[in-house]
């Protein structure tokens, strides 16, 4: 198929310019961030700016197969979008390195559920290495768990265990007004 190119009549060139959409604020619309796993921390920051955090366990029961762990967290991102209000990004932390294989496996599982998920409700997601958290909440790019759960427990939030601390980390990290990339 050949590529064709549609041009312009010289009339309309030169018309009015073309308005630029408004960017989307993110004080009014959710921003999830997650740290994905079998053990997920969590953290939100809601269209009123408010954060809410914590973690949610996805084992399977010893009556369930292995799928039952990512139906059960696809049904909680729904829960989550329908209860925050339209959600504009998901952030999640992006692991490179696991412990075992069966780590990379359910890993990997969620993140296809997550990936289809954002897919299918047309939501933004973006992946943010591990040392990129850490370095943004501790100023060390491989600060141990004890050190992130201080880091954010100095931010005045009492995180539950190291998960729910790299998900508001990650959070902050998202929604830093100069996008935590300095």
């Amino acid at each position: 198929m050949a590529v064709a190119t549609l041009t312009m009549p010289a009339a309309h060139a030169s018309g009015p310019p073309i308005a630029i959409p408004p960017a989307i604020s993110l004080a009014h619309h959710a921003v999830l961030a997650l740290d994905l796993g079998t053990t997920t921390g969590w953290a939100l920051r809601g269209q009123d700016g408010g954060i809410t955090s914590g973690t949610i366990i996805f084992r399977p029961t010893r009556f369930e197969g292995g799928g039952m762990r990512f139906l059960r967290f696809r049904a909680w991102l729904a829960e989550i979008a329908a209860l925050s209000g339209p959600v504009a990004r998901i952030v999640f932390e992006e692991v490179r390195a696991h412990a075992g294989t069966d780590a990379a496996h359910i890993y990997g599982g969620f993140l296809g559920m997550l990936s289809a998920w954002c897919e299918e409700h047309e939501i933004p997601y973006e992946g943010v290495p591990v040392g990129t958290i850490k370095r943004y909440a501790t100023g060390k790019g491989n600060a141990d768990k004890a050190k992130m759960v201080a880091a954010i427990q100095a931010r005045g939030f009492t995180p539950a265990d190291d998960n729910e601390a790299d998900a508001i980390a990650l959070l902050l990290w998202a929604t830093d007004p100069t996008g935590g990339r300095t």
